[in-house]
């Protein structure tokens, strides 16, 4: 056997095993469809936030090994978070019931029902439910990032206690920054 031929052949032997190893991980994957019925969610265990919010998970950063995160974000008062921006997530909002003020850059959308907005990574953003009774969100993070790890964990308490610059420090680490108050949602657009 020559010399290059002998190399050629250890080469690929040695390739073989990471081939193997990249089948085996792959199959441990998802590789059927889901569906999680209406009210539903994918955990079973819908998370509890902000006194009376409801968010209900359709498909899990698990189910995607981190690449896209749903939810259904059930609101039931007025008014939304303060104006945010995530590292490296893309987020869009769809208005299944209600209507919202949604803030991306320093454009302002009046969202109805059946309205989508998009909010690239690194533009700050934020959103407000009008008036009264539920709003519904259907709510995307592509990539998902942390924050489906992020509402567990502040649906388990873990924030509550934290000074403002500890509350800081536990949104960097999950991939996004406050940048100023909450939208206004009193004041017309």
């Amino acid at each position: 056997m020559k010399r290059k031929s002998f190399f050629q052949i250890l080469a690929g032997l040695a390739i073989f095993p990471s081939v193997a190893l990249s089948r085996v991980v792959n199959t441990l994957k998802i590789n059927k469809g889901f569906m999680v019925p209406s009210g539903a969610d994918r955990n079973k265990k819908p998370i509890n936030l902000f006194e009376g919010d409801t968010f209900y998970t359709k498909v899990s950063a698990k189910d995607t090994d981190g690449s896209l995160y749903i939810y259904e974000s059930t609101r039931v008062k007025k008014g939304g978070p303060a104006l945010h921006y995530h590292y490296d997530q893309d987020e869009t909002w769809y208005v299944l019931e209600g209507a919202f003020l949604i803030k991306v850059g320093e454009e302002i959308y009046n969202a109805k029902v059946g309205d989508t907005v998009f909010g690239p990574r690194g533009v700050p953003h934020a959103f407000a439910k009008l008036g009264e009774g539920n709003g519904k969100l259907l709510m995307t993070f592509q990539p998902a990032g942390k924050m489906e790890e992020f509402f567990i964990n502040v649906s388990e308490g873990k924030m509550k206690g934290l000074s403002l610059q500890q509350q800081d420090e536990f949104r960097k680490n999950h991939g996004f920054v406050v940048v100023g108050p909450a939208i206004d949602y009193q004041k017309k657009p």
